[in-house]
C-alpha cells in the first residue's frame, strides 16, 4: 500500500515493487479519496434530492426552466474542467491543491441556497458549485489513476465509486429524515448539506497525501511539467480521440437523473414525499455494482462494459415508456439505471487513465468529462425543451431512439486498442 506522508514538501515516492512483494490493488490514497467523495456527496445528494421539487413544485418553474437549471448544474463545471485538470498536471502534479480548492467552493455555496429564491439567484450558486465540481473531479481520477497499478484501475475506480455512491445513497436518506422533522424542511436541509460538505474539505486536508508519485513509474523532473499546448494536444492520440468522440455522443443521449426521476414520479403516480427516495434505488445499485464490474473491466474489455451499460440504460428507457406500471416498474428501470453508472463512470475513467500518460492523467480526465459533461448539458437543455412543446413521453421516446443509434455508432468506433495508452 503506498501512502505519501500529507504534510511534506519531498517528492513521493514510487510503490514498492521489490520481487515477492505485491502492490495493492486498492492504495491507501483511493479509500482516502473516496472517503472526502463519500462526505461530499451525502453533501450534495441531499440537494439533488430536493432540487427538482423544490424547484418545479414549490418555485413554479417550468420544465423548460428546469431544463435550464439542471442543465447549468451538469455542464457548467466542464467549462473550468480542463483548466483544473492542467493547473493540477502543471503544479507538479500538486492535484490534492487544485481538488482542494474545488472542494471547498462547492461547500461554501451549499448554505448560499438559503437566500436563493428566484431562478437567477439559484442558477448562479448552482454555477459556482458546479465550477468547484469542475477543478476538483479531473484531480481527484488523476489521483486514483496514478496511485494505482494500471492492471488494477478498474477495481480502484470501482472502490472510489462505490464509496462516492454511498453518500449518494446516504444523501436522499437525509434530505427525507430533514424534511420529515422540519418544518422550513427546505432551508434545513441546505443547511445541513452545508456543514457535511465542510466536514469532507476536512478529510481531504488530513488524509490525503499531498503528492503521489506514478505507480510502477518514474517521478518525472519538474523541468518536464506539462504546458497547455500538450495538453490540448492529447486529442491527437488516437485511443484518447475515440474515447473522448464517443463519451460525449452518448451523452448527448443519456438524459439527467433529476428528469428521469420526475417522470418516473409521474408515471408511477407516486407522493411527493417520496420523491426524494427515488435516488435510493439507483444509488443502492450502483453500490452493489461498482467494484464486481470495476473487476470485471480489469479483466475484459472496458469498451464492452461501456457500451454494455448504455445498453442497459436504453432497456431503462423502454420500461418507463411501456405500459407497465406502478411501483414493481419503478423498482425495475432504478436497478437498470444503477447497473448503467456501475458499468460506464468508473470504467470510462479508467479507460482513459491507460490512454494517456502519467504526466497528462488530469488533463487526459478533463479533456475526456468536460466532453461528456458538455453533452449532457446540451441534453438537458433540449429534453426539457422538448418536454415544454409534446410532453415528457414524447422527449424520453426521441431521446432513446437518439442513444440507440449513438451506442451503435460507437461500438464501431471504439477498438480494443483504446484502453491501451501508445
Amino acid at each position: 500500500m503506498y501512502l505519501a506522508d500529507s504534510r511534506s514538501t519531498k517528492p513521493a515516492v514510487a510503490p514498492d515493487t521489490r520481487p515477492g512483494r505485491r502492490p495493492a490493488a486498492v492504495p491507501g490514497t483511493v479509500l482516502a479519496l473516496g472517503a472526502v467523495s463519500l462526505i461530499t456527496d451525502v453533501s450534495s445528494e441531499m440537494i439533488t434530492a430536493v432540487l427538482p421539487l423544490y424547484v418545479v413544485v414549490g418555485l413554479g418553474l417550468s420544465p423548460l426552466g428546469f431544463g435550464l437549471l439542471d442543465g447549468i448544474n451538469n455542464g457548467v463545471g466542464a467549462l473550468v474542467r480542463l483548466a483544473g485538470g492542467h493547473l493540477a498536471d502543471r503544479g507538479g502534479r500538486r492535484h490534492k491543491v487544485v481538488a482542494g480548492l474545488g472542494y471547498g467552493l462547492s461547500a461554501v455555496c451549499k448554505p448560499l441556497l438559503l437566500i436563493a429564491h428566484t431562478l437567477p439567484v439559484i442558477s448562479a450558486v448552482l454555477a459556482v458549485d458546479r465550477t468547484g465540481k469542475g477543478l476538483r473531479t479531473a484531480p481527484r481520477d488523476a489521483m486514483i489513476s496514478l496511485a494505482t497499478e494500471p492492471e488494477h484501475r478498474g477495481r480502484a475506480f470501482g472502490v472510489h465509486r462505490a464509496l462516492d455512491t454511498t453518500g449518494a445513497l446516504l444523501g436522499p436518506l437525509v434530505a427525507f429524515a430533514v424534511l420529515r422533522a422540519t418544518v422550513d424542511g427546505y432551508d434545513a436541509v441546505f443547511a445541513v448539506s452545508g456543514c457535511v460538505a465542510a466536514l469532507g474539505v476536512l478529510v481531504l486536508v488530513l488524509f490525503v497525501p499531498r503528492h503521489i508519485a506514478p505507480a510502477g513509474a518514474v517521478q518525472l523532473p519538474e523541468s518536464a511539467r506539462p504546458v497547455l499546448r500538450d495538453a490540448l494536444g492529447l486529442l491527437r492520440r488516437p485511443g484518447l480521440r475515440r474515447l473522448t468522440v464517443c463519451a460525449t455522443l452518448l451523452g448527448l443521449t443519456t438524459v439527467s437523473d433529476s428528469f428521469l426521476y420526475l417522470l418516473l414520479q409521474r408515471e408511477g403516480h407516486l407522493p411527493a414525499h417520496l420523491f426524494p427516495l427515488l435516488p435510493l434505488g439507483t444509488a443502492a445499485v450502483f453500490l452493489l455494482l461498482a467494484v464486481p464490474l470495476g473487476a470485471l473491466a480489469d479483466r475484459i474489455s472496458r469498451r464492452r462494459l461501456f457500451l454494455g451499460g448504455h445498453g442497459v440504460l436504453l432497456l431503462g428507457y423502454g420500461l418507463v415508456l411501456s405500459p407497465w406500471h406502478g411501483v414493481p416498474a419503478v423498482v425495475a428501470v432504478l436497478v437498470l439505471h444503477g447497473t448503467f453508472y456501475a458499468a460506464t463512470d468508473g470504467v470510462l475513467a479508467a479507460a482513459t487513465a491507460n490512454a494517456v500518460p502519467a504526466q497528462h492523467q488530469g488533463a487526459g480526465q478533463a479533456l475526456v468529462g468536460t466532453g461528456q459533461a458538455l453533452a449532457r448539458f446540451t441534453c438537458s437543455l433540449l429534453f426539457g425543451a422538448v418536454w415544454s412543446l409534446w410532453g415528457g413521453r414524447t422527449a424520453l421516446a426521441v431521446t432513446a431512439a437518439a442513444l440507440a443509434i449513438s451506442a451503435l455508432v460507437a461500438s464501431f468506433v471504439l477498438r480494443p486498442g483504446d484502453e491501451v495508452s501508445t
